[in-house]
C-alpha cells in the first residue's frame, strides 16, 4: 500500500485517479477547492486547499508520501488579440505557481521514501501549435520545463514526469463538447477517432506513480489519440 496526494482530486482526471488508486488499496489524500466531495472509500480522504493561497496548509499529510499529482488547470481559448496580460498571469498562478507551492510543501514526506513520483499535466498544444491556444500553452509550456528541471534536481530520489493529453471529456472541457456535433467533430480530428476520457489519462498517471515506471523520469508522455505525431 502506498500513500498518494492528488491536488485537485474533486473532478475530472483527478477524481478518476483518486478513485482508481483508492480502489487498488492505496491511501489517498485528495484536495478540493470549491466543490466538497464525499469519499466513497475509507482510504480516500478529501481536504480543502486553495492553491492560490500564499501559504498552503499541508498539515494533513502523512510522514511519508509515495507520490504527488498536480491536476488544477484551465482552458481559455481565445484569439491572442483578445487576451489581456492578466489572463496569462492568472493561468500561471494556478497551473505553475500552485504546483510549485504544492511540491515545496510536500518535499519532506516525498523524500522520506526510497523513491517517490511527481506527475504534472501539460497539453498537446505545447508541442503542436493550435489556433487560440496561446494562453494555455504558455503556462503548460512552463510546466513541461519545470518537470524536466525538477527531474534532474531530484534524481534519483524523486521521479518527475508530465502527461500531455489532447482534448479529454472532463468538466473542464465541457464548453468544447457541449453538443453532439462538437463531440463528433473533435473526435474526427484525432487519428484514433475518439475523444479521450478521464480514465484514459488516470491510467497513465497511475502507471507513472507506480514502480512499473521506476526507470522513467523527466519525460513528457503524449496521451492524445495520436494527435501530436500522426497524420491520417
Amino acid at each position: 500500500m502506498k500513500n498518494y496526494l492528488i491536488i485537485g482530486g474533486s473532478s475530472g482526471i483527478g477524481m478518476a485517479l483518486a478513485y482508481q488508486l483508492a480502489s487498488a488499496g492505496h491511501q489517498v489524500w485528495a484536495t478540493y477547492n470549491q466543490s466538497e466531495v464525499q469519499s466513497q472509500y475509507s482510504n480516500l480522504q478529501y481536504h480543502h486547499l486553495n492553491v492560490l493561497d500564499e501559504n498552503l496548509d499541508m498539515s494533513f499529510l502523512p510522514e511519508k508520501l509515495d507520490g504527488l499529482v498536480y491536476c488544477p488547470g484551465s482552458i481559455n481559448l481565445k484569439p491572442f488579440h483578445r487576451l489581456k496580460p492578466d489572463a496569462f498571469v492568472a493561468d500561471f498562478q494556478l497551473q505553475v505557481l500552485g504546483a510549485i507551492k504544492s511540491i515545496q510543501a510536500s518535499l519532506k514526506p516525498l523524500k522520506a521514501v526510497e523513491q517517490s513520483s511527481i506527475v504534472f499535466f501539460s497539453t498537446v498544444a505545447v508541442q503542436s501549435g493550435f489556433n487560440f491556444h496561446s494562453q494555455v500553452a504558455v503556462s503548460k509550456g512552463a510546466i513541461e520545463g519545470l518537470a524536466r528541471s525538477l527531474a534532474a534536481e531530484f534524481a534519483p530520489k524523486i521521479r518527475v514526469n508530465c502527461i500531455a493529453p489532447s482534448l479529454t471529456d472532463t468538466p473542464l472541457a465541457s464548453k468544447l463538447l457541449s453538443t453532439d456535433e462538437k463531440r463528433a467533430a473533435n473526435a474526427q480530428r484525432h487519428p484514433l477517432k475518439r475523444i479521450g476520457t478521464a480514465q484514459d489519462i488516470a491510467e497513465t498517471a497511475a502507471f507513472l506513480l507506480s514502480e512499473k515506471s521506476s526507470w522513467i523520469s523527466g519525460q513528457i508522455l503524449h496521451v492524445d489519440g495520436g494527435m501530436s505525431v500522426l497524420k491520417t
